[in-house]
């Protein structure tokens, strides 16, 4: 494609932004909340800061798996949408929120009741383990709301109003920074929390999201759910949701399991390596933060499309954002080694655990250009006409055949270098590319699915 006119479309430009950017922005401002934890205690202690980051691997598993319900209603919703069919698509948010509440309970349960078995799953040093058990404590308590808040969320996306899902998103990480720093080191007379405070922010500005969440709802009058239609069955709509449901949970528990491993393997590789690893793992959410805004806006931009009949424009507009993606990518990776400096200005690593984390981002910057095409023709395009099976395939091979039995075995058996372990890790994103660009060509995902 003539990059002079990939942009050319004032109509497509328009969309895109709309779409794209607050979803972009609102995912910078969730990776802000990270990145405060991280900056805050890591400037405390080393040790805290890398016991919360594998503690929240656990909500980061619970997010996951309510994604997947809502990209479920998402794929379903855009089209019904872009018929203009706000029944069908009150009747699948109801489905959907039965689902992530159920989700939110367990999880909730799990982290207040067990959380040193919760722990020990991504670490075997009690220090890390005694850390972490007092911030899931706490934080479980949000993952009662996430369920429900993240619905709600969803909804006002498709309502077209991602400009309010920013605006929601802005205050509670704003309340959650400021709250962080209140809670964790003392200020305005509280007492001096450490990694108790970062729960307790983090439980707070979610029920201050959820409560504008509601706001929103009930303000907008595409966007108001019909709670009537709570226990609602449809056994056509419930089929069609079970079709999008089960591959999209397959992929996004099978990459979930996988990612959230990565972090054990750091985390069984020494106190400096789970430390490098908790940094580079800020640094990636906070850079990847638009092409993951990117997907989002590319999985609503195309299913509108293809819902409302519109099949050529929304291929036009896929082979577009193919392109985009790739530029986005390589933006990314630029954006990753800028941040190096930086990051080891803010936070206080040991020699070792500076010297991991170095290595990390150069094999970070690497990784992001796979991430993001991935990302955008997998998880927007793919996803968008129904097509979710890739994803899961394509998961099993790359990521569960090779980069974590190459980690596992370099963890546990041949103490490989830190380096070459989590290299081995970033092989998922990058060993994908040339099966997508392969499946993308097929085009099986320029399809309808209300008919």
């Amino acid at each position: 494609m003539n990059l002079k006119n990939l942009f050319s479309d004032r109509r497509f430009n328009s969309k895109l932004f709309h779409l794209a950017l607050p979803i972009a922005f609102q995912n910078f401002m969730l990776a802000c909340v990270a990145a405060s934890d991280t900056i805050m205690l890591g400037s405390l202690e080393q040790n805290a800061m890398a016991a919360v980051s594998l503690a929240s691997q656990i909500q980061f598993v619970q997010n996951v798996t309510v994604t997947g319900v809502i990209a479920a209603f998402q794929i379903l919703g855009a089209q019904y949408a872009g018929k203009s069919d706000k029944k069908t698509v009150d009747k699948l948010f109801c489905m959907s929120l039965r689902i992530c509440v159920l989700v939110s309970l367990v999880f909730s349960f799990l982290c207040f009741f067990i959380p040193a078995g919760m722990m020990k799953i991504f670490t075997n040093e009690d220090v890390l383990i005694s850390y972490g058990v007092s911030y899931l404590k706490i934080a479980a308590i949000s993952y009662l709301i996430t369920g429900f808040s993240q619905c709600l969320i969803a909804l006002i996306k498709l309502g077209k109003n991602t400009a309010a899902v920013a605006k929601i998103s802005t205050v509670a990480v704003i309340l959650n920074i400021i709250l962080n720093a209140i809670f964790i080191f003392g200020l305005l007379g509280m007492p001096k929390m450490g990694v108790n405070g970062a729960a307790l922010a983090t439980v707070i500005s979610r029920v201050v999201e959820l409560f504008l969440a509601i706001i929103v709802c009930s303000k907008d009058s595409f966007t108001r759910p019909d709670l009537t239609k709570l226990f609602y069955f449809s056994k056509r709509l419930s089929r069609d949701f079970v079709k999008q449901l089960i591959p999209l949970m397959g992929a996004y528990l099978v990459w979930t399991i996988g990612f959230t491993s990565y972090s054990a393997f750091m985390g069984h590789m020494g106190v400096d390596a789970a430390a490098a690893n908790s940094v580079a793992s800020v640094v990636r959410s906070l850079v990847s933060c638009f092409m993951r805004g990117l997907a989002g806006g590319t999985a609503i931009l195309i299913g509108y499309e293809l819902g409302s009949g519109k099949l050529d424009r929304a291929r036009e507009y896929g082979d577009k954002l193919v392109v985009i993606s790739i530029i986005c990518g390589i933006i990314s990776a630029i954006l990753t080694l800028l941040t190096v400096y930086p990051s080891l200005k803010i936070v206080k690593l040991s020699e070792g655990a500076t010297r991991d984390f170095l290595e990390m981002a150069i094999v970070l910057s690497v990784y992001m250009v796979g991430c993001s095409l991935n990302s955008v023709v997998i998880n927007g395009m793919f996803a968008s006409g129904g097509d979710t099976m890739f994803d899961f395939y394509s998961l099993c091979v790359t990521m569960w055949m090779v980069a974590i039995p190459l980690a596992a075995l370099g963890t546990f058996v041949f103490s490989w270098p830190v380096l070459i372990v989590y290299g081995c890790t970033c092989l998922d994103e990058v060993g994908k590319i040339p099966w997508t660009m392969y499946h993308y060509k097929k085009y099986k995902w320029v399809k309808d699915l209300t008919i």
